[in-house]
């Protein structure tokens, strides 16, 4: 979409309070909606009908429905593939991704396999699809692989998502607000929920952009959607939006192949060659990666943060280090109802021994770097790209305005 510029008077010091009832997945929901805006007129339509939608269609629904059914027996197998984490990987005192010791857990089970696979699916799809050859069970594994594909997006663009450490940090206590929390859902829900509690008034009401007011269901958190748009898609981050979609071109001079490994290459194709004799690929053994389609690459510099800023140096040092830690059991587990926030905002701040930071040194540094609302504007960026790559209609003469392809 391409966005005019008119003034809006910021009412910085009015807030809104919202029901805290109406959280839940927001963080997958705004990704999911920043991605509507961005896509080929061509595509929804497509969408629309992979997913079976009765009446006004929206990708938001659906964004969490993978962390809603993780618990369904038929289901169970994929709760490793919210998540990677490095058997190196101790933030703060070191960031590996993979390290020397590689990935933990079975080949291929992870998040950003789980990019690659759902959208290698969905291409197939796709060529069956204009070939008119689709069966019923063609259009169901269709259906399940974008469901997927929306959900896992959103997750690689949360840090802890990316760690193996504590369970992506579901088994670090921490209080925020005098409240006794955890690490995951602090960046899972709890900073998402205080940015929208304080939301200047003027967002509010409808910017003067009909592209992204058309996308909006007139949830709680619309006014943290115009604002993640208006002041960082078409504001700060402009310019670099090309750059986010950008992938690292394949070595010039690839490493010495024995005669074998030629063989599978040939035979296989490099990518499942590849990944039969080890990976030569610069993306973390995973051949999740591509000039195309990186989820490895883009997902780097977000575990990162991991180390620069997630988990405080404090946690490991005395008297945090002797009483942060239990003994959860939830695998990198998300909340995806309202049950939770809507515990923590009701609930009576207590005094508690574990670290807080609900501070300017942490939340209030998350906060100006606009760190969350720049990693749901990647997913929302990246997640339109990777759609409107599989789904487009590059004949379509309709006239575009931003519209993202890989």
């Amino acid at each position: 979409m391409r966005f005019s510029r008119v003034s809006l008077i910021l009412a910085a010091a009015s807030t809104i309070i919202p029901s805290v009832s109406a959280w839940g997945a927001v963080g997958h929901e705004i990704i999911a909606t920043v991605a509507q805006m961005h896509l080929h007129p061509s595509v929804m339509p497509i969408l629309c009908d992979i997913l079976n939608y009765k009446g006004n269609c929206h990708l938001a629904p659906v964004a969490a429905w993978a962390d809603r059914i993780r618990g369904l027996p038929q289901y169970r197998w994929t709760g490793p593939l919210h998540y990677i984490g490095a058997t190196d990987d101790y933030p703060s005192e070191t960031c590996a991704f993979p390290g020397e010791r590689g990935w933990e857990g079975r080949r291929n089970i992870n998040v950003l396999s789980g990019i690659r696979n759902t959208t290698n699916t969905l291409e197939s799809y796709m060529g069956l699809r204009k070939a008119g050859l689709t069966t019923e069970n063609d259009e169901d594994a269709a259906q399940v692989a974008l469901k997927f594909l929306i959900h896992f997006v959103g997750d690689m663009h949360m840090p802890l998502h990316l760690t193996g450490r504590d369970r992506g940090g579901n088994g670090i206590k921490v209080s925020f607000d005098s409240r006794v929390t955890n690490l995951h859902s602090l960046w899972d829900g709890l900073l998402i929920a205080k940015r929208i509690r304080t939301i200047p008034s003027n967002y509010t009401r409808p910017l003067p952009l009909p592209d992204v007011e058309s996308q909006l269901r007139g949830t709680i958190y619309d006014p943290y959607i115009r604002r993640v748009v208006w002041e960082g898609i078409t504001g700060k981050y402009e310019d670099e939006l090309d750059s986010w979609l950008t992938c690292p071109a394949e070595p010039s001079v690839q490493p010495l192949q024995t005669h074998w490994e030629q063989w599978l290459s040939w035979t296989f194709g490099r990518r499942i060659g590849s990944w039969i004799v080890g990976s030569h690929l610069t993306d973390g053994g995973l051949n999740t990666d591509d000039e195309t389609l990186c989820p490895y690459h883009w997902a780097t510099p977000i575990h990162a943060l991991n180390c620069q800023i997630v988990f405080p140096k404090a946690l490991d040092e005395p008297p945090y280090n002797h009483v942060s830690f239990s003994g959860s059991t939830d695998d990198h587990a998300c909340n995806s109802s309202n049950q939770s926030l809507e515990v923590h905002w009701l609930s009576r701040p207590r005094k508690n021994p574990y670290l807080e930071l609900d501070t300017p040194e942490y939340s209030g540094a998350i906060e100006n770097a606009w760190i969350v609302e720049k990693l749901m504007s990647q997913g929302g960026i990246r997640l339109a790209a990777v759609l409107n790559w599989l789904f487009a209609d590059m004949d379509d003469s309709t006239p575009l305005n931003r519209t993202y392809i890989l």
